[in-house]
């Protein structure tokens, strides 16, 4: 039992290293208006040219024109959780790889800490982040992570790279707007009605806490958690990944699609937090799953073009987001004040070099100007300082460095 003494140390300590992360924020970026509800929308491992004028995506790429398409925007590194902590933290905290959180385990020490990253070739859960440190290096070309030599995997455009920063700060835009009495959520699609607690994946029923030994009567042979579709992944949601995110005050902003506290049911209301990340399931953010259904399966071929494309998971993906901003338009934020959603693809998971990082990016307002097409370079970390700038929060990581540009031209100008 923890002692009240200790409770009370414990108190102190994580009131210190929350001052000192407050401490290590840079100034708020200038360049975005004022916003008072950012949606963001997070689809899966597929690159720009495979997105762009496909056919089977007829939603995204009318949306595409109509409201602000970003045609310079790139992923930073691989694989997927690496950019969803980039999107949400502006680092990738050490983190080159899709394991789960070692869940409420504060006793070790995280990636920033120890300095050694996460890679691929590991199983190891991730540490929960926390305190500073230094992340890991984004090199142009990757030898070493997903691929072993030449021609190597492209980070970003196969030119531009980021030294490994020694003041990373283990926090997210969640913290910052937790801190700034603003409010967020993270909707995740097929999510169990348990929560987000300890749940690694699910089908929205079962999960890889669950013991099939106690379902009656046994099939032969029996059920296990690989026949599990894992349509939820922790991996998709970046916030359970730090220990302010596995608290219980977090985790309950951690919630389905549907449901009275749900994204539809907030959208309705009008009940909508000031910051959304919104995570379909895997079989509907084009991810894709292979003990799935033949809609879901994963793309027969990762050439990188879109011959080698599964069709109907573009095209499921492509509904999903259709239902997804309908619902958002016909919210009642998007009637009044100043909304801005975005739409856009974690990595191209198809980049083998020569095939550069780069994704479809769409910034949608309900204010200014609509059907821009940026040419501008930018990245996961311009998104994020973007937001920031328009929610009036201080840059996080390497969305504080010089380089890394506010999206201003598609997030236009208030009326």
């Amino acid at each position: 039992m923890t002692t009240k003494k200790t409770a009370v140390s414990i108190g102190l300590l994580a009131a210190a290293l929350s001052a000192a992360a407050v401490a290590q924020q840079g100034p708020v970026p200038k360049g975005v208006p004022h916003l008072d509800h950012v949606v963001v929308i997070m689809m899966e491992n597929h690159g720009y040219n495979q997105i762009l004028h496909n056919p089977n995506a007829p939603f995204t790429n009318a949306y595409a024109r109509t409201a602000n398409l970003a045609t310079n925007y790139y992923a930073v590194a691989h694989p997927s959780l690496t950019n969803y902590l980039e999107v949400a933290g502006g680092s990738n905290f050490g983190v080159l790889d899709d394991n789960p959180p070692d869940w409420h385990n504060n006793s070790c020490l995280p990636n920033i800490v120890t300095g050694t990253p996460n890679l691929e070739s590991t199983s190891t859960p991730i540490c929960p982040i926390r305190r500073t440190g230094t992340d890991a290096a984004t090199p142009a070309i990757d030898f070493y992570n997903e691929t072993q030599g030449p021609p190597g995997t492209i980070n970003i455009d196969g030119k531009a790279s980021y030294v490994a920063n020694p003041n990373t700060v283990g926090m997210t835009i969640a913290d910052q707007l937790a801190a700034a009495g603003k409010t967020w959520k993270s909707y995740q699609e097929s999510l169990p009605v348990v929560g987000a607690n300890k749940i690694d994946y699910s089908d929205g029923f079962f999960t890889n806490l669950t013991d099939f030994s106690k379902l009656n009567p046994q099939l032969n042979p029996p059920l296990s958690q690989s026949d599990i579709v894992q349509l939820y992944a922790a991996k998709h949601n970046p916030f359970v990944y730090f220990a302010s995110g596995q608290t219980p005050a977090s985790l309950a902003n951690v919630v389905g699609f549907d449901g009275a506290d749900g994204l539809y049911a907030d959208l309705q209301s009008g009940k909508v937090p000031t910051y959304s990340f919104i995570a379909p399931n895997q079989c509907n953010d084009q991810h894709g799953r292979g003990n799935s259904t033949a809609f879901c399966n994963f793309d027969p071929n990762d050439n990188g073009t879109q011959a080698g494309l599964n069709p109907a998971l573009i095209y499921q993906g492509d509904k999903t987001v259709e239902k997804l901003v309908s619902a958002v338009h016909n919210s009642p934020i998007w009637q009044r004040g100043h909304t801005a959603i975005v739409l856009l693809w974690d990595e191209n998971d198809y980049s083998l070099s020569p095939i550069v990082n780069k994704v479809m990016t769409v910034v949608d307002t309900n204010y200014g100007f609509h059907a821009v097409q940026s040419g501008n370079f930018y990245t996961h970390f311009s998104l994020l300082k973007s937001m920031e700038s328009g929610l009036g929060l201080g840059c996080l990581n390497h969305a504080c460095d010089a380089d890394t540009a506010v999206m201003s031209d598609l997030f236009g100008s208030p009326r």
